[in-house]
């Protein structure tokens, strides 16, 4: 194997271990911070801890989140493989033993917590926001690195597998059966529904983490004056683009369709310039999931 290539693969292997503990790390301080003191119950084991340490509070949340990893884990690793498990053991280790050093250390009274400055016991949708935006972006820093950090990750991982589903989709679907089981168990309908924020948050943040925010646009452009059009696009903006074939449904007439994507600076001129060229045009603009190539991102490398 080439030096260089064995150096790449080192290095990823490196930063998938510091993902996984500042992974770890950031999804432990959600909680401790944001979610546990206001018994919040955001989904997943650790939710399901939340619920059953105000039944039981001489264990402590993370330690119910173990307990309840342990035969999710021993399925994850035999349907995703032997790397999936040692790097979500790791993880599903990691987490609860964090949390419950930090519980020990600052408490988890809010009142007192930290010296009672970051209370929010008032402004609890501050906590939920604040809460789902650690967990989830902890969550996909562990994700990006092909593990969990165990629980209902991986059933939904499972779900993402063999049901077709997203993966925040997935955690949404199981997260929200977890917050009914608080309602029940707790009594005050009002903490689970708060809970429901740091779900949508906590998703929304996976989603951003994993494949990042594009915010590049699609644009199919039909115009009788597509030269001038792709004239601008091609001397003006520096970009290229594509002519699809295209026939009018009513007409049968066939046409031009330019086909070009632009980043989210350029949406506004590239809007203009075919609004001064053919105010008749007819634009669709889309946004891009993902953009790869000249001009874009690059493709990531092979792991």
């Amino acid at each position: 194997m080439l030096p260089s290539i064995k150096r790449k693969i080192s290095r990823y292997h490196l930063l998938s271990w510091i993902n996984i503990f500042l992974g770890s790390l950031i999804v432990a301080t959600g909680f401790v911070l944001f979610i546990n003191p206001y018994r919040i119950v955001p989904g997943g084991v650790y939710g399901m801890g939340i619920v059953l340490h105000s039944l039981f509070p001489d264990i402590q949340v993370g330690t119910f989140g173990l307990m309840f990893d342990i035969p999710l884990l021993i399925i994850g690793t035999r349907v995703f493989g032997r790397i999936f498990g040692v790097k979500t053991i790791v993880a599903a280790l990691l987490t609860p033993a964090i949390m419950n050093t930090m519980t020990l250390m600052i408490g988890e009274d809010p009142s007192t917590m930290l010296g009672g400055n970051i209370n929010l016991s008032n402004d609890l949708i501050i906590a939920c926001i604040f809460g789902g935006i650690l967990i989830g972006a902890g969550v996909g820093l562990i994700i990006k690195t092909r593990a969990t950090s165990g629980g209902t990750d991986i059933v939904a991982m499972l779900l993402s597998r063999f049901a077709h589903m997203t993966f925040s989709k997935g955690i949404l679907l199981v997260d929200s059966l977890v917050v009914i089981f608080g309602i029940a168990v707790l009594g005050d309908w009002r903490l689970p529904l708060y809970s429901l924020v740091t779900i949508f948050v906590s998703a929304r943040m996976i989603d951003y983490v994993i494949d990042g925010a594009s915010y590049d646009k699609l644009l199919f452009i039909i115009s009788e004056r597509h030269e001038e059009i792709r004239r601008y696009i091609l001397d003006e903006m520096g970009r290229g683009g594509t002519y699809i074939k295209s026939s009018g449904m009513y007409t049968h007439h066939d046409k031009e369709m330019i086909f070009v994507v632009v980043s989210r600076r350029e949406i506004s001129a590239a809007q203009a310039m075919i609004r001064d060229l053919d105010p008749e045009a007819f634009v669709v603009v889309v946004n891009a999931y993902e953009t790869f190539g000249d001009g874009f991102k690059t493709f990531p490398e092979k792991s």
